[in-house]
């Protein structure tokens, strides 16, 4: 049983210098005279991005780090509705196909998780239109690394109008996407509306992968316990090519009596993760686990060196695998 640790985005070992989600806001897009002028600077930023995001997984390579999210900020203003594509494929066609040969020559796992203004199931045909759009981008650039195993993960969105009505919505505009987006969703419980439990029952309805938040699950849990449902969660995962994804995180303030709090700390709690890891071994299935912290790659080193300590008897492939017997 291997668990391999990932980190979201920036490296803050590689520094703030080299981050792959510089941006331009559209107020200061149409502050430039002319079209040309507007071109090249998007032009500019997302080779800048494109250039950091080579340096990143050149850099996770080197340290042996085979988990690693993307960030949705890679090509400025594409979602954009007044600026949209603006050719960004053809000019940076080589670089996505560089990138992509990095990810599969080294066997790294790559995924995306497009922000919170995706909303499936909203009850407004406008956002879910644009929600398409913007999926369709992310699904773009794993085609332009020619990247199969490329997916996103999104959470089941809003409730209005009460779950039932909001799930229906889901399951009825995914029915509608095109086969592209649904075949690289994965779906996410959140902290504060969807329960891992319902969350489950829209995939395994969907027939598509889910991805545990064991923060949220704490967070929001309708008094679940998840190791009733973690086989259940683990089967949305045998038809898939790579492992199940998980995500983990620690509470900011544990200070609190009554509730979790759904702040990210900035490292990861060794002794919580220890003791999540042990009810995923009854089930031996190789697992990736996305870590969800402040601190980054800073904070999956500092884990597995918390983990060493504690537990010197821990078997480790390399410098971010665990093997489980």
């Amino acid at each position: 049983m291997r668990i391999r640790l990932g980190y979201v985005a920036i490296s803050n070992v590689l520094g703030k210098k080299v981050t792959s989600s510089s941006t331009v806001t559209y107020s200061n897009y149409l502050k430039i005279n002319t079209e040309e002028k507007r071109l090249e600077k998007l032009k500019t930023v997302a080779l800048s991005n494109l250039i950091a995001l080579e340096e990143l997984l050149k850099y996770n390579i080197k340290n042996n780090i085979h988990f690693y999210r993307i960030t949705s900020a890679l090509v400025p203003l594409v979602t954009h509705p007044d600026v949209g594509y603006w050719g960004h494929r053809e000019i940076y066609k080589k670089d996505f196909q560089y990138i992509g040969k990095l990810i599969k020559d080294s066997n790294m796992r790559v995924d995306t998780h497009p922000d919170e203004f995706n909303v499936v199931n909203s009850n407004n045909p406008q956002v879910v239109e644009n929600t398409i759009i913007n999926l369709s981008r992310q699904v773009e650039w794993f085609e332009d690394m020619d990247y199969k195993d490329g997916k996103m993960v999104i959470h089941v969105g809003g409730a209005t109008g009460g779950k039932e009505k909001a799930i229906t919505r889901f399951i009825d505009n995914f029915s509608k996407m095109p086969r592209s987006i649904k075949e690289r969703l994965m779906i996410e419980n959140d902290d504060k509306t969807y329960t891992a439990n319902e969350t489950l029952n829209l995939c395994k309805s969907i027939n598509v992968p889910m991805v545990l938040d064991i923060h949220h699950h704490n967070c929001n849990n309708n008094g679940d316990e998840i190791t009733n449902i973690l086989e259940d969660i683990f089967n949305t995962w045998n038809n898939e090519n790579l492992p199940p994804k998980m995500h983990f995180s620690s509470p900011k303030d544990i200070s609190l009596v009554d509730k979790v709090d759904k702040k990210h700390s900035d490292f990861i709690n060794p002794v919580d993760f220890i003791e999540f890891i042990e009810k995923l071994r009854p089930y031996k299935r190789d697992i990736d686990i996305m870590l969800e912290c402040k601190e980054k790659d800073v904070a999956l080193f500092k884990l597995v060196s918390d983990l060493k300590e504690i537990i010197p008897s821990l078997k480790w492939e390399d410098e971010t695998t665990l093997i489980l017997n």
